[in-house]
């Protein structure tokens, strides 16, 4: 029997990640109690193991859901419908899902999470710029070249601190169950004036280079990156990023009451931790 105290306690999935962990931190910093759900550590949580999944959500009142590898990925939706059913069965009330912007498969997720009866908030994200310093990109700007299909095309990339505080807040305060939230930064960029913003803050050289999607393909392949992680990154770059996604998002403001953080906030709070010096 499932048992409930007054204070939520919350399930953090991929509670190791970019957003998980700071949403565990969050969390954890108001002496609020968190379970983390991870294959690397934590409570073991597995998507492709749904054994994993009642064991996770036992006592929990609320959960944070991060989805691997990503939820255009083939069988997300049935894993979500699924994992949020439990959830309600288990007697979690509140469910905040981690969701990407301009995807119709991610869309599907959402309803998927939301058709569980469940208190439900979305949030959907534009591209992390917390990828160019805890993602695949930084070994390429440690190089000094980045290579990417990506051109002209601007993108609002969004701080992943700013989602967290949002997650925060939907997790632990009232008035955001039915919202969907679109987490973007203030304005748009492209990736060549990302890096060249990251190479000012950095006070070193980094050369951004277009490249064809094929090329591109080729290159992961070549690194030995697995066959779904290249198709899902060349779809990507190839759809998501086909400028569906250039306007900002007032989710940040309608949920914490202040402008999201800017580009180059993020690239001069992250150049200032030493993350991209080289030697």
């Amino acid at each position: 029997m499932t048992v409930h105290t007054s204070r939520p306690t919350t399930l953090v999935l991929g509670g190791t990640g970019k957003t998980g962990r700071r949403v565990a931190q969050r969390l954890t910093s108001l002496d609020l109690p968190v379970r983390i759900g991870t294959r690397a550590g934590g409570v073991p949580f597995d998507w492709e193991d749904p054994e994993t999944w009642e064991p996770a959500l036992e006592g929990m009142t609320a959960a944070y859901i991060s989805y691997q590898p990503d939820l255009a990925a083939p069988g997300a939706v049935e894993a979500i419908a699924s994992f949020s059913q439990l959830a309600v069965d288990c007697g979690v009330r509140r469910l905040v899902l981690l969701s990407g912007r301009g995807e119709a498969e991610a869309q599907a997720c959402e309803k998927a999470l939301t058709d569980s009866g469940a208190d439900t908030t979305i949030l959907r994200a534009s591209w992390f710029g917390q990828n160019f310093s805890e993602g695949y990109l930084l070994e390429p700007i440690l190089a000094g070249q980045v290579y990417l299909p990506a051109g002209d095309i601007p993108e609002p990339f969004v701080d992943v601190d700013d989602i967290a505080d949002v997650a925060l807040a939907a997790l632990t305060q009232p008035g955001h169950t039915g919202e969907i939230y679109e987490l973007t930064g203030p304005r748009a960029i492209t990736f060549a004036e990302a890096i060249a913003t990251i190479a000012a803050a950095a006070g070193r050289t980094v050369d951004y280079v277009q490249v064809p999607v094929e090329d591109f393909a080729a290159g992961l392949a070549a690194e030995q990156v697995p066959a779904d992680v290249i198709e899902l990154l060349t779809y990507l770059f190839t759809t998501v990023l086909d400028g569906r996604n250039i306007n900002p998002g007032n989710g940040v403001e309608r949920a914490l009451g202040r402008a999201p953080r800017d580009f180059t906030e993020y690239a001069a709070s992250a150049a200032a931790t030493g993350i991209w010096n080289v030697g």
